[in-house]
């Protein structure tokens, strides 16, 4: 009997794409297939790409790059390429990269296994592309992230069409997830060691619009609260817009729900919001954190684009002094990326990739300086931690408050001044903070665990 190729896998991009991951790797191993974390070990390796911006596209294509290099010159027999890249650039691939075996869109995750069984039997290179809008949602999976921490994507696609964003055209419309179907998912997520479970969609404040319903992210978040017992549930990718009386009171009232928003305002600029395509404008942008602010500690992560096209001197005035007044506890900033298939690829008044960087400069100037004040003021206070792994180096453990999420934030450094106890992964522990590091990570002693 023919022994089975070991198959490698790399996941790129958000944890949306994470997921789709994980249900291609329970197709993977159900059918018999070794799983190897060397590439050089590897007879087969799936590349799950993000083609979101150039940045992504570059770093997908560098791995391909680095795979064909195995191929030609290891064992590696096969390379398989799915997800974003995949679906944006099907009728590219081949011809620019012939190195490459397979192409399986974002709708086909479920034909990964005839992929690799079409490289085995050296039949030409293999495509499967169905109809994204039936994607089976209902899936195993075999979960990547830490045992403590687990992602619950509740939708696929998105309606918002912002003119910079081609996921529309790669994921389509917003297709939420049945809630019975979600709450099933998150119970299997709580029984394999879930302490974390984080709610993900490309609009998580979208969820259930497209089923008729109205703000269904709070009903979905009541039933997961009620149905699991899972500490922390946290929420990422909330748009201005849509934030509802009724989530800022469940932030206000459910304990379990982590006092965290994901919140992209983009921009602050109504001239530039306005060609973006983003609903609301400034004034909802300034409503939604006002009314979030209303929430005892909470904490509201953003991220903004700079050097979108038409951004004078004046917009990127409005958005540093904005940025200022919302005064974020976090904020990414990205320079805007022209991207084939969107509106915003053919505006006039492009600006220069110069231009862009220094206006990313000097906003992520300001906002290390707030960051570095946010780290100073919590020395002295005692805060609940995540214990997510102990580093032997340094001899200290690490993790992360309610204020950080997971692969984004910073964290916490920590030592044991509890005598000879040990934490395990996934364990809370009351830590006080004695000192900051580098503007985002904090240093200090374990004094308790946590209940």
């Amino acid at each position: 009997m023919k022994q089975k190729s070991k198959i490698g896998f790399i996941s790129l991009g958000c944890p949306k794409n994470q997921v789709d991951t994980e249900v291609m790797l329970a197709d993977v191993v159900k059918a018999g297939y070794e799983i190897t974390p060397d590439d050089t070990e590897a007879d087969i390796v799936i590349i799950n790409t993000c083609a979101f911006i150039e940045s992504a596209k570059q770093e997908a294509i560098d791995n391909i790059l680095d795979e064909a290099w195995l191929k030609k010159n290891a064992s590696l027999k096969g390379i398989i390429v799915t997800g974003c890249l995949a679906q944006r650039y099907r009728e590219q691939i081949f011809e620019e990269l012939p190195e490459v075996d397979a192409l399986i869109g974002v709708g086909s995750l479920h034909h990964i296994v005839d992929a690799i069984e079409a490289i085995e039997y050296r039949k030409k290179q293999y495509t499967s592309f169905e109809d994204i809008a039936n994607m089976e949602t209902a899936c195993d999976r075999v979960v990547t992230t830490p045992e403590h921490l687990a992602y619950l994507k509740i939708a696929e696609g998105c309606d918002n069409r912002c003119t910079y964003c081609a996921i529309p055209s790669i994921r389509g419309a917003l297709r939420s997830r049945p809630m019975e179907e979600l709450v099933r998912e998150a119970k299997e997520m709580e029984s394999i060691g879930a302490k974390e479970l984080v709610l993900i969609a490309q609009d998580t404040t979208a969820y259930g619009r497209d089923l008729g319903g109205g703000d269904m992210l709070v009903e979905l978040i009541r039933a997961i609260t009620r149905e699991t017992s899972i500490p922390w549930i946290r929420v990422l990718y909330c748009y201005p817009d849509k934030i509802s009386d009724a989530l800022i009171e469940e932030f206000r009232t459910n304990a379990r729900l982590v006092k965290y928003i994901d919140l992209p305002v983009q921009h602050l600029s109504d001239k530039v919001l306005r060609r973006m395509n983003r609903r609301g404008g400034r004034d909802a942008i300034y409503d939604a954190v006002r009314r979030l602010r209303t929430v005892p500690g909470m904490v509201i992560r953003s991220t903004m684009i700079v050097g979108f096209p038409g951004e004078d001197e004046e917009d990127f005035r409005i958005l540093c002094e904005g940025a200022k007044e919302l005064d974020f506890d976090k904020l990414g900033v990205f320079a805007y990326s022209r991207e084939e298939d969107t509106p915003a690829y053919d505006f006039e008044d492009q600006i220069d990739a110069q231009t862009k960087q220094d206006r990313l400069d000097i906003l992520m100037g300001q906002q290390a300086d707030r960051s570095r004040a946010r780290a100073e003021a919590m020395i002295g206070r005692t805060t609940t931690v995540l214990v997510e792994g102990f580093d032997a180096v340094s001899e200290t453990y690490f993790g992360r408050t309610y204020a950080d999420a997971y692969d984004i934030d910073g964290k916490v450094f920590f030592s044991n001044s509890i005598g000879n106890q040990r934490f395990a992964e996934g364990q809370f522990v009351l830590v006080s903070i004695t000192d900051c590091y580098d503007d985002y990570d904090l240093i200090g002693e374990a004094v308790n665990s946590a209940l």
